[in-house]
């Protein structure tokens, strides 16, 4: 977003600039043209900033289209009219500076509202690509979450059966082979040791994985 902001009074500068240098073109002292060119494009970064930041808490939808050309046409009208009255109130005296300004308000308010509506289509594909990721991130949040509960439900549906079968095949064994039943007895304390140790980390080694599961098959 700095970077934006960066860009964007960059932007302005030179814009700047290059609006001193048309204006003496067409006859303008350097002072009138440079008090121009400051007033113009500060009420036109305010009119563009203010864009952004209506577009941050509204986004349209469906009427977008439409809320661009109302919103910059309604905004480039308003600029032009404060700058006039802003210019006229410092150079009312200039009688051809005042004549060049009236001569030049419809060529004024078209570059306004190119600018303006330029600056409302890049925030609103900025914003709602903003969105679209915030929403796809969210989707394979939820995906996550619901991948983790349906493996915990199925490893709370198998551990019960998994030690019931054990404990009954240790008690088979202890009797006749009481040697086997000891080493049984000491896989399953291994294998529910790695259980719950899986439960508390995140990830696992293959090398774990594979030996967790090995004990599993034996």
């Amino acid at each position: 977003m700095l970077i934006f902001f960066t860009s964007f009074i960059a932007w302005f500068g030179i814009w700047s600039v290059l609006q001193i240098r048309v204006l003496q073109d067409f006859g303008i002292a350097v002072s009138r043209a440079i008090a121009d060119a400051v007033i113009s494009n500060l009420l036109l970064e305010a009119a563009c900033l203010l864009v952004i930041n209506n577009m941050r808490y509204y986004l349209p939808k469906r009427e977008k289209y439409w809320y661009i050309f109302v919103i910059s046409l309604s905004l480039s009208s308003l600029w032009l009219l404060i700058l006039r009255v802003s210019l006229w109130a410092l150079f009312k005296n200039d009688e051809a500076y005042m004549q060049s300004l009236a001569q030049t308000s419809t060529l004024r308010l078209a570059i306004a509202f190119l600018l303006i509506g330029c600056c409302t289509v890049l925030s609103l594909l900025w914003y709602s690509q903003r969105d679209q990721q915030a929403d796809n991130e969210r989707k394979q949040d939820m995906e996550r979450l619901a991948r983790d509960a349906e493996l915990n439900k199925l490893r709370q549906q198998l551990q019960p059966h998994f030690l019931f079968n054990s404990l009954n095949s240790i008690s088979a064994l202890t009797g006749s082979q009481p040697e086997k039943a000891r080493h049984m007895i000491q896989q399953l304390s291994d294998f529910l040791r790695g259980t719950l140790k899986n439960e508390q980390q995140k990830w696992t080694t293959f090398e774990e994985e594979l030996q967790y599961l090995q004990l599993y098959l034996t």
